[in-house]
């Protein structure tokens, strides 16, 4: 197989990574909890472990991309990610081989892999396709790449059943082989020609040169007011998703009770993740048809749309007093992210200058990992004070700031149109 456009690399590598993520994430507590034995404690230290490493390290490694090449900087993203979940995979061997290292030490060292692999990835990759294909293709590839991410995530679940019944740590074997392997086809296949390095004195250090590149993505968002805002308010998304990705399948489970049939806890949830798949992917598909993802002004007010819809069904689901109720709230959350996720990608590239772009796109997946590592915390606490279900509340609440910034912004682009007319 030869790919000869960006388009088609980018959506092959979104694929890719959709679908090992999926064969690795679907069946993971099965892993964790059943095969290395780690208590809730242990769980929530290791996602906080992973967010702040993300945290720490996305800055850095959006600055290299910036500076010296995005291609680069995905490929070795490649790299670390599939020796970092071949770790995981292999943590009871290398705890056999090396027992003086406790198995949540290399739990602890797969996850620093992790977030320093994802944070190579992150930014790079949309900031590469962006500049080869050119901005007013983005927001059509972009969805194409959701789509064909969702289709994998399908195929990842039935894979991950398959290798979970056989032995739970060959899932991430399986995702790490799939992540060195895109990384080895992306070395030959990935090419930057619209890319340029900026050209520095050649006495100048290189921690001179990134310190340049990451004052001037500081301004970029510095002097755009919406874009300062959307950092702002990530910091309450990563907080609200945090909360309600930890907490809505606790919700069903105690707070409103699955239905009284022969069908094991681990199916109801396999077969909720597969209807929100299907649910999103015709959602992605539509807006496809139906969308101009050229537009400023459309992809500006489909923001704001997706976002009402994802806290009313967030504060649905905190309402809920049935089973179907809160089914039906949980689909629509999972649809309208899924449909919102390359919608709000095309909006921030549109935004954004090409040789700080993958800077600016760290500092807000920075913000993000923030909002989950110090939010997501409190959200939880609301949830042992008083219950899941206020937990689930305030996961709404504090998408309501990220609203208002979109209903800005939809009225200022709809004010600059009737002004140019």
């Amino acid at each position: 197989m030869n790919f000869k456009s960006a388009s088609q690399i980018y959506v092959f590598m979104s694929f890719m990574m959709a679908l090992g993520n999926s064969i690795m994430f679907t069946t993971s507590g099965i892993y964790h909890v059943a095969s290395l034995g780690l208590n809730p404690f242990e769980l929530v230290l290791m996602g906080t472990i992973l967010e702040l490493t993300v945290l720490i390290f996305e800055g850095i490694t959006g600055v290299v991309a910036d500076t010296y090449s995005r291609k680069v900087s995905v490929i070795i993203g490649m790299f670390i990610l599939g020796v970092g979940f071949a770790v995981e995979g292999s943590i009871l061997w290398l705890h056999g081989l090396v027992s003086v290292i406790s198995v949540f030490a290399w739990v602890v060292i797969s996850q620093l892999l992790f977030g320093i692999g994802w944070t190579f990835v992150s930014g790079a990759n949309t900031a590469w396709m962006v500049d080869e294909a050119g901005e007013e293709r983005a927001g059509t590839i972009l969805m194409k790449s959701q789509r064909m991410s969702l289709v994998a995530s399908l195929m990842g679940i039935a894979c991950s059943v398959g290798l979970s019944t056989a032995s739970p740590n060959l899932t991430f074997l399986a995702g790490g082989f799939l992540y060195a392997a895109l990384g080895v086809a992306l070395v030959f296949w990935m090419k930057e020609t619209k890319f340029m390095r900026k050209q520095h004195a050649l006495q100048e250090s290189h921690f001179k040169r990134m310190l340049g590149t990451w004052l001037e993505g500081a301004g970029v968002v510095r002097r755009q007011p919406l874009l300062l805002a959307m950092v702002a308010v990530t910091l309450l998304g990563g907080a609200a998703s945090e909360g309600y990705d930890r907490l809505w399948q606790s919700l069903l489970i105690t707070g409103i009770g699955l239905p009284d049939l022969p069908v094991s806890l681990a199916a109801w949830f396999g077969i909720v993740s597969a209807a929100a798949t299907l649910l999103g992917l015709a959602g992605v598909r539509l807006a496809e048809k139906k969308m101009d993802m050229a537009s400023r002004r459309m992809v500006s007010v489909a923001m704001f749309w997706f976002t009402l819809i994802r806290v009313a069904a967030i504060l649905s689901l905190a309402a809920a007093t049935n089973f179907v109720w809160a089914l039906l709230s949980v689909l629509v959350v999972s649809a309208a992210r899924s449909v919102s996720e390359p919608v709000y990608d095309t909006w921030l590239n549109m935004n954004l200058e090409s040789k700080t772009r993958a800077t600016v796109l760290s500092m807000v997946s920075q913000s993000d990992a923030l909002g989950q590592t110090a939010g997501g915390p409190v959200v939880g606490w609301i949830g042992s004070r008083l219950s899941v279900r206020a937990s689930v509340l305030t996961a709404g609440v504090l998408l309501l700031p990220v609203l208002g910034v979109f209903g800005r912004m939809a009225r200022r682009k709809k004010s600059h149109q009737q002004n140019q007319s």
